[in-house]
């Protein structure tokens, strides 16, 4: 699950503060295992093969983890970034300036041309804390592609199933700088991250909420955006997903003209 990390004390939009100056320069180093040739040369490896030979668009394409790489190979790569401090870092970078960024939200900004891959990786959809947010950037993706073009979103599980009954709280890691955990609103469908980090002598607090979607209900925004579900693997070394998957890459499908 995405550990994006901002203040933040209650849910509501995601508000463009919380990817400010400090938290985008230290955003690789934190991100520092999503890095790891294991993990990301099979994204990239994934969405090379589903871009074919057409452009692809990064929505939060951030500091461009996934962006640059596969830039590298030869794809063609544009993105969409709220952040103006994250989009800088990116072109700070080696092939940064090679990755046309359009500023403005995933949901409503249009990135010039059109595009066979619009991917959203590292759960980015969940940042879009409502229902009605996530089925505008289905709307947008679908806007952005052309006829038999693929949108990828990689999502995480919630782990409703670890609950123990009329428990809200699970911890996702306990280590001896860093205490981690969860909190489900089960209502509202929303889960905040707890972040509690210790360094030289002081503690900091980090909140991340998320709304947590299922794979159904992102088929019926995909279905509402025009979009049919075309592959859904467990991660991006396309092993099979099942009932105990803790996340899921998910690829839906522009219908080719006639």
């Amino acid at each position: 699950m995405a550990r994006r990390l901002g203040h933040v004390t209650a849910f509501g939009v995601m508000d463009a503060d919380i990817w400010n100056t400090q938290v985008a320069q230290s955003y690789d180093e934190s991100s520092a295992h999503m890095y790891t040739p294991e993990v990301l040369g099979p994204t990239v490896d994934f969405l090379e093969r589903r871009a074919g030979r057409g452009a692809a668009l990064e929505f939060a394409v951030g500091t461009g983890r996934v962006a640059l790489p596969l830039s590298a190979r030869g794809v063609g790569v544009a993105g969409i970034e709220k952040s103006g401090p994250m989009a800088r870092e990116l072109g700070r970078k080696r092939g940064g300036s090679d990755i046309a960024v359009t500023a403005g939200d995933m949901t409503t900004a249009r990135a010039p041309g059109t595009f066979s891959l619009v991917y959203v990786v590292y759960n980015a959809l969940t940042c879009l804390l409502s229902q009605s947010e996530q089925v505008a950037c289905f709307r947008n993706a679908a806007e952005h592609l052309e006829p038999g073009g693929r949108f990828v979103a990689e999502v995480f599980i919630p782990e409703l199933q670890r609950l123990p009954p009329g428990e809200t709280a699970r911890p996702i890691h306990v280590g001896e700088r860093h205490v981690g955990f969860d909190t489900y609103d089960l209502v509202k469908q929303q889960v905040v991250s707890h972040h509690y980090s210790i360094a030289d002598g002081r503690v900091s607090t980090f909140l991340s909420p998320h709304r947590y979607v299922w794979p159904a209900e992102l088929d019926l925004m995909a279905e509402l955006a025009g979009l049919e579900p075309s592959e859904r693997w467990a991660d991006w070394t396309e092993a099979p997903f099942t009932a105990s998957s803790r996340s899921h890459v998910s690829v839906w499908r522009k219908p080719p003209t006639v």
